[in-house]
Parts: structure tokens; C-alpha cells; sequence
């Protein structure tokens, strides 16, 4: 069966919003050191090499907003869709205190093989499905870990993430925290903004509405729970868009 190194879910579903999951998998592929980063099983199940739970959220949400999504097939690992071609943690060496072998001696000729082969067919995926509409809401799914070697723990259930654009995360940070039963973080675990990351390519750029949103893994570890999350979601996101002024 021939790789490809991202998947494509409704495609012909009409709504405004297309559901973008970057770190949806732990995919080695064969012909980055013979589909394999040197790394113990338990490792390519943790959230260094892929965002987990995070596609299955994904699915159900396209499935919800009637949306197009896009996920990735490569683990962040291998190369990480969500960097600009030019940050220095595209390629991984060290990660959350953990060595990825596979990339130690990685040298600019296997930098390029992977952005050829799996990062950049992934964008222009992404590039294609956002570009069918001209009001299209970009709405990108992570996951991230309760807790960071040697880090305090993170109290957050679910984070809001943005860099300039506001217009849909504020009314979304609103809905979240007027629910009163969720830890919301604005901008946390993390900054909303890297320089040529997905979502300053595909809607900062283009003057799209758009907004990251992470959830604590450990939540949507399992089926039942990504669907949860889904259907808690779903509904406050057509609500924060309808009160978005554009």
C-alpha cells in the first residue's frame, strides 16, 4: 500500500469550518530509517511523538460541524507540520528530556527527504482544502501532557490558543469559562504564535478566522472520551463563531 502522509475526512462536507489535526499520528514511515526512530514502544505512545486522543477528537468534530478535516500521518518526530520550515525544532534531537535516536545524525539531505515526503504534501493539502472557501474557519485540534519532566503539573483542562487574530478565540474562551465546570487556559500550556507554524501559514496569512485548541490528554485518552469532548465542544464553537464579528 502506497504512503500517504495525511488523511482527508469529508471532503465534500460544505460547512465554514475545516478541522486541521497536525500531530494526529505516531507513523514512522518506512523509508525514514526503515520506519523506525529508535525509540521503545512506550515512547511512540507518549505525547513526544503524537498529540494523543487529539484525531479522534478531530473525527467527531468534523462529523458535528459538518467540516472537512485534515490529519496528519507522519509522528511530529519524523518532522513536525506545525514549525515553519525553518525553526530549529523541526527536526527533533531532544525531546522532553528524551533522545530520539533515529534523528541524532540527521543531516540536512534526510531534513529535506522528510520535508518532501511528508511535510510539505501535508500543507499543500491543507492549502487546498482551506482555499475552497473564501470564509473559511480554521479550527486546529492538539492535545497536551498533564505534566512535563521535572514540571509542575498543568491544572488545565482545555486551552485556548492565538497569536494576533482574537475574533473567534475570545468569544470561544468566554463560552468555555461561562460553563463553569472546566480549568480554561488562554494561551496555555503554551504561546498561541511561531513564526511559519500552521496557523500563521494557512489563515494568519490569508486573513482567516481561525483557533488552536488543546486538550489535556489524559482526558480524551479513549474513545467514549475523545466523543465527550467532541460533543462538549461542538456546540460552544458554532456559538463563539456566531458571536464573532468579522
Amino acid at each position: 500500500m502506497t504512503y500517504k502522509p495525511y488523511e482527508i475526512i469529508g471532503k465534500d462536507r460544505p460547512s465554514r469550518w475545516l478541522v486541521t489535526c497536525d500531530h494526529a499520528a505516531n507513523t514512522v514511515p518506512d523509508f525514514v530509517n526503515g520506519g523506525s526512530l529508535g525509540l521503545a514502544r512506550g515512547d511512540m505512545e507518549r505525547h513526544i511523538a503524537y498529540d494523543v486522543g487529539a484525531a479522534g477528537v478531530a473525527r467527531v468534530l468534523g462529523e458535528m460541524l459538518d467540516a472537512r478535516v485534515i490529519l496528519s500521518n507522519f509522528s511530529r518526530l519524523v518532522i513536525d507540520p506545525n514549525r515553519g520550515e525553518d525553526d530549529p525544532t523541526l527536526l527533533m534531537r531532544l525531546y522532553d528530556g528524551t533522545v530520539i535516536p533515529g534523528n541524532r545524525h540527521a543531516g540536512a539531505a534526510e531534513r529535506e527527504m522528510r520535508l518532501e515526503r511528508c511535510y510539505r504534501p501535508y500543507h499543500e493539502a491543507l492549502t487546498r482544502l482551506a482555499a475552497r472557501r473564501d470564509d473559511t474557519v480554521i479550527l486546529s485540534i492538539h492535545s497536551f501532557t498533564p505534566q512535563l519532566a521535572g514540571r509542575p503539573p498543568r491544572p488545565w483542562h482545555v486551552g485556548v490558543l492565538y497569536a494576533g487574530d482574537t475574533r473567534l478565540a475570545e468569544p470561544l474562551i468566554r463560552r468555555l469559562r461561562d460553563r463553569g465546570d472546566m480549568c480554561v487556559g488562554e494561551n496555555e500550556p503554551y504561546g498561541g504564535h511561531l513564526p511559519g507554524d500552521a496557523i500563521d501559514k494557512h489563515a494568519i496569512d490569508h486573513g482567516r478566522l481561525n483557533v488552536l485548541v488543546e486538550l489535556r490528554n489524559d482526558l480524551i485518552e479513549d474513545e467514549a472520551h475523545q466523543h465527550l469532548w467532541a460533543n462538549r465542544l461542538a456546540p460552544i464553537l458554532e456559538a463563539a463563531l456566531a458571536d464573532t464579528v468579522t
